[in-house]
């Protein structure tokens, strides 16, 4: 209609955990964000908020960070509250781009990444919430293969990437069977 691109928004940590809507995100020409993980997408709007030539959009941007993570599929109730908070349902994104970083770039098996985010994360969270998202991570990554296998071109930012054109080959049909097993027995 208007001569342009459909640009698709969804990010490296969304598309690991495939919290992403299927057909939405894949009906893009181009994933702009396919390769930069939520945290490092949080802490560039943080940076740049408190660019001086972005003074002017500093109350805007610090409200998206303010704002809870959120598929935003049901209304905000009459306060403005939202109902969806996604880490609530999948965890801590915090945690799962930890994984996501030491399984893809380094090929980590589960117990040297649950030992590394239990030394990187002491203080903020215990062993066993780090292994029940760990689980989660697994899981989650594994059964949702067939949306990554769909996507379209996004750039490679970074030194991960889950671009099927890309770093990234993996069947639709593999089992996590052998990594959750490893988590259970962590």
């Amino acid at each position: 209609m208007v001569k342009g691109i459909v640009v698709g928004t969804g990010d490296l940590s969304e598309l690991a955990l495939g919290w992403c809507t299927y057909n939405g995100d894949h009906m893009s020409m181009y994933g702009v964000n396919a390769s930069i993980p939520k945290t490092l997408i949080r802490w560039m709007i943080d940076a740049i908020s408190e660019m001086p030539e972005f003074a002017a959009s500093r109350p805007v941007l610090q409200d998206i960070l303010d704002t809870p993570i959120s598929p935003e599929l049901l209304p905000p109730d009459a306060e403005g509250k939202i109902a969806q908070h996604t880490e609530d349902l999948v965890g801590p994104y915090a945690l799962h781009d930890f994984y996501l970083y030491y399984t893809l770039r380094f090929g980590y098996a589960p117990r040297k990444v649950y030992t590394l985010a239990c030394r990187a994360f002491e203080g903020d969270f215990d062993g066993e919430t780090i292994k029940k998202w760990l689980k989660t991570f697994y899981r989650r990554f594994f059964t949702q293969q067939f949306k990554r296998s769909c996507l379209p071109d996004g750039v490679k930012v970074g030194s991960v990437s889950l671009s099927p054109r890309g770093d990234w080959r993996m069947p639709s049909d593999a089992s996590a069977r052998l990594w959750l097993d490893e988590v259970d027995s962590l």
